[in-house]
């Protein structure tokens, strides 16, 4: 997701200021100051959403920690009626509950009850940097042909290969996703097509309006 955002906020934005008649290094400075800028915002959106989740997951845990303190007996019972409603008969899963949180009874509890494990700990800093890396490699391809084109064929040379980048991600995406993937690469391609259509559009309008005045 972050890479197919990555194409397409980036070759919009060129090709908005592309079609307003602006200059080939225009066009890459509008690129560059558009890849720093979705990924920084990326970048922060993801932190700032983690980090929420990071501080629930830490607020849960501590008001776990004293009702373990509290009502040790009221929380066995609470873990052996997880294990009951997974399919462990209620004397095995008695034995399991005590097993558990006699080993460690808030780690018990954190995986079982709460679904918190050191494995899927909410990560911000992590989060952040992965959601910018992958702004910043999608983001980079629009840049690239940007940077190799000839400025009489600019504007449909890079509309024609984000659409191939995006539809090559998105099937790869549906793919993975176990999708459809020609349905998942159509699906991306026409809304990435209509937002480029619609950023060229604006562009050649207030280019059209400045050069009139």
């Amino acid at each position: 997701m972050g890479a197919n955002d990555g194409i397409l906020s980036t070759a919009s934005l060129m090709l908005g200021v592309a079609a307003a008649h602006a200059t080939h290094s225009n066009v890459m400075v509008a690129g560059v100051a558009g890849l720093v800028a979705g990924a920084m915002s990326m970048a922060a959106g993801e932190y700032v959403s983690v980090h929420s989740q990071a501080d629930t997951e830490k607020a849960d845990l501590e008001l776990e920690r004293a009702e373990l303190k509290t009502d040790d007996e009221g929380e066995h019972k609470e873990l052996m009626a997880i294990y009951i409603a997974r399919g462990l008969k209620p004397a095995l899963a008695r034995q399991v509950a005590e097993q558990l949180m006699a080993h460690d009874a808030l780690g018990a509890h954190a995986r079982d009850e709460l679904g918190v494990s050191p494995a899927l700990r909410a990560r911000p800093i992590q989060a952040a940097l992965a959601s910018a890396a992958s702004f910043v490699a999608g983001a980079v391809l629009p840049l690239l042909v940007t940077a190799i084109a000839p400025g009489a064929v600019l504007i449909p040379l890079v509309a024609g290969t984000s659409l191939l980048f995006l539809a090559l991600l998105g099937g790869l995406a549906a793919r993975v996703g176990g999708a459809g993937v020609i349905v998942g690469a159509i699906r991306v391609t026409f809304w990435g097509a209509l937002a480029m259509a619609l950023t060229a559009g604006v562009g050649a309008l207030f280019g059209a309006a400045a050069t009139g005045a």
